[in-house]
């Protein structure tokens, strides 16, 4: 029999990083859920509140001794995160329309054509389950959900995958262009 409610919890309280990642796995998918339905947005910014709200479990845990007391703490903390990045773009908004209306047009930047032919090369050397995945998500603009039936994974392995090879593109980029 797996791990009870009350054991993950407890450890995941005491800050067990196993415990966390065991939970992450089994909750990212239900958690996921909740914020597209509280918010109704897309999938970029429901994977944002999923992380503040992995962030909340981190720090406010408590044991809990029922499954049902578990589900419900997690919708409040998947809401509460929700309405506080639902309020935040607002202000942000609301910021960088006044900052617009204060700042010069900018013109074009001069190195974005050799950014670009450095990324389609870079593109085009992933291996090809990893090109497969870039190309089903930025290329097609497919959900996560949608590339894990595609392929036979979860969401947020897909999410991991496809997280992964940015940070990889990212690293390189700033080797390339930061020197």
């Amino acid at each position: 029999m797996g791990e009870s409610v009350t054991e993950l919890t407890a450890a995941v309280a005491s800050g067990d990083t196993e415990a966390f990642a065991r939970f992450y796995r089994g909750r990212f998918d239900e958690m996921y859920g909740v914020a597209r339905r509280t918010t109704g947005r897309d999938e970029s910014f429901c994977l944002d509140v999923v992380q503040d709200a992995l962030m909340r479990v981190i720090r406010s845990m408590k044991p809990m001794d029922t499954e049902t007391h578990l589900r419900a703490w997690l919708r409040a903390v998947v809401s509460s995160c929700a309405y506080d990045r639902l309020r935040s773009e607002a202000r942000r908004r609301r910021w960088e329309q006044a900052a617009a209306e204060l700042r010069p047009v900018e013109s074009p930047d001069d190195g974005l054509e050799e950014r670009l032919a450095w990324l389609q090369d870079e593109l085009e050397h992933l291996d090809a389950p990893q090109a497969r995945l870039m190309m089903m998500r930025y290329r097609l603009g497919w959900t996560l959900q949608r590339i894990g039936d595609a392929v036979g994974l979860k969401p947020g392995a897909v999410d991991g995958r496809v997280g992964r090879v940015l940070a990889a593109l990212r690293r390189r980029a700033k080797e390339s262009f930061d020197e």
